[in-house]
């Protein structure tokens, strides 16, 4: 099979978020099982150029169709740690992709609804017809509505397309003149409430709208979300649109690369280990407390490595590290904010514990230290509001550190209660809360801290249970292939 993804983000060389992993992760799964595999991308200035091997111009003469005339583009190529991308350099004043950052900017629907263009556009001059265009959240919602309303009638009627949705929260709403722009024009017929027009700004259109109306099949990163999204307000105002479209809407989980995320053989930490030998996990543990200078006591470590924001549960987080320190646990939390207040409010925190030598706050980010704390804690908390996936539960299992979660999204779908899931006992590899409240977090923070304290075997126990998941992209590529497999006999 012929599959070319396109999105904003790919791993590790233009790199936000999850989805970026998730881009590069499920490419690599794909074309491992034999299917042809390409990757189409913005060209940023800010990209890791350094993990591109072998950068050249491609196609030197790209002419997109844009407004009332065109944009001259040239598409570069490159393998990224082996997949192959193609890279869309747009030559005009509106500069969309040299701006020091990926997204952040009034102009951002302009700039992704060109850049959906121009891969079309691309498409049809390179001559490629693949079976599956995959496209990842609003950046890209428009390419199936440019593909079914006008490329199918420039020799692109073969793909058929596949909307994977990352994020309900963020879904490009936009105004009219993003029609004329990309030369849809009609607004009468696209703003409509069966096309594009958003469900909750009445003079707006939704490009995460446009992507699930148009889409031969639409998924979201975890079936508990799938769910969540169309009965609850985690849809973010989707939750009608995914219930018309109900027969082509459903929930994959996202995976890991075992490869790299692996403590057998990860350059990153100090010691490595199997579940055969695990004791040698906490010679992670004294490395994360030399590096970090916390006391060197019989306590389990608890950690936080992620975003600090209100999707993560801010406010139970600040109230884990409090309540592990009063409970006789040490705590490393390794995050920053996007807003400056959260920020300053932890960095206000870690000032007040200064002296406190059982915990410690990193407020900012670094991927060596966040390996030592998945390879050296004991536990780690997420206690998030919603979760369309979440990664950090998945590495934490494959590092045998185990999860204490809310009971959300992709959250749910991968952590078993260790005292009341329904699960066999021996399947169970973590701790789970429901309630988005204090008296949730303690509860399950307790039972973890006092099963380390008091059932030290039944620990390890658990922890060995958790190890033995495997949440590679392994499974998940097999639903995907399904999913293709699917909507090409369409």
């Amino acid at each position: 099979m012929y599959i070319v993804q396109i999105a904003s983000e790919c791993a590790p060389v233009s790199k936000v978020g999850g989805l970026a992993d998730v881009v590069y992760g499920i490419s690599r799964e794909l074309e491992m099982r034999g299917n042809v595999l390409e990757i189409i991308l913005p060209k940023y200035d800010c990209m890791r150029y350094d993990h591109i091997w072998g950068l050249h111009i491609e196609y030197q003469d790209l002419w997109v169709p844009w407004g009332n005339g065109a944009i001259h583009c040239s598409v570069w190529s490159g393998s990224v740690h082996g997949r192959k991308c193609f890279f869309i350099e747009p030559h005009s004043n509106d500069n969309f992709f040299n701006r020091d950052r990926y997204y952040g900017f009034p102009d951002d629907a302009m700039r992704f609804a060109f850049f959906s263009k121009a891969a079309l556009e691309f498409l049809i001059k390179a001559d490629k017809h693949p079976d599956i265009i995959h496209c990842h959240d609003w950046q890209t919602g428009l390419i199936p509505v440019l593909l079914y309303e006008m490329y199918k009638f420039q020799e692109l009627s073969h793909p058929r397309v596949c909307y994977t949705i990352h994020n309900f929260r963020f879904q490009g709403i936009t105004g009219t003149d993003i029609l004329s722009a990309t030369q849809l024009n009609k607004p009468e017929y696209y703003h409509h409430h069966e096309r594009l027009k958003d469900n909750t700004h009445p003079t707006a259109l939704n490009f995460m709208k446009g992507g699930i109306v148009y889409s031969n099949f639409v998924t979201t990163v975890s079936p508990k979300h799938a769910f969540e999204a169309r009965h609850t307000d985690q849809g973010y105002g989707l939750g009608d649109t995914l219930h018309i479209h109900q027969d082509k809407f459903g929930g994959i989980l996202n995976g890991i690369d075992y490869e790299q995320w692996n403590p057998e053989i990860d350059p990153l930490i100090p010691s490595h280990y199997t579940m055969a030998t695990l004791d040698n996990k906490y010679g992670n543990k004294e490395a994360l407390r030399d590096r970090l200078m916390i006391r060197k006591e019989f306590k389990p470590i608890i950690a936080y490595v992620g975003r600090l924001d209100s999707q993560k549960g801010v406010h139970l987080i600040r109230h884990a590290l409090f309540y592990a320190l009063d409970k006789g646990a040490q705590f490393v939390l390794l995050g920053s904010s996007p807003e400056t207040s959260i920020n300053n409010d932890f960095l206000q925190i870690k000032q007040e514990l200064n002296e406190n030598q059982d915990c410690h706050l990193e407020i900012g980010f670094n991927e060596e230290l966040a390996r030592l704390l998945y390879a050296g804690a004991d536990m780690i908390v997420m206690p998030s509001m919603y979760e369309p996936c979440g990664l950090a539960q998945i590495i934490a299992l494959r590092y045998g550190t185990v999860p204490i979660v809310r009971a959300v999204g992709g959250l749910a779908d991968t952590i078993f209660d260790r005292d009341f899931s329904d699960k066999a006992i021996t399947a169970r590899n973590g701790y789970v809360f429901q309630e988005a409240d204090y008296k949730g977090i303690e509860s399950a923070m307790q039972r973890a801290i006092g099963l380390w304290y008091d059932y030290p075997e039944q620990f390890h126990k658990l922890v060995l249970q958790g190890m033995q998941y495997n949440y590679s992209w392994q499974h998940s590529g097999q639903h995907y292939l399904n999913v293709y497999e699917k909507i090409r006999k369409k």
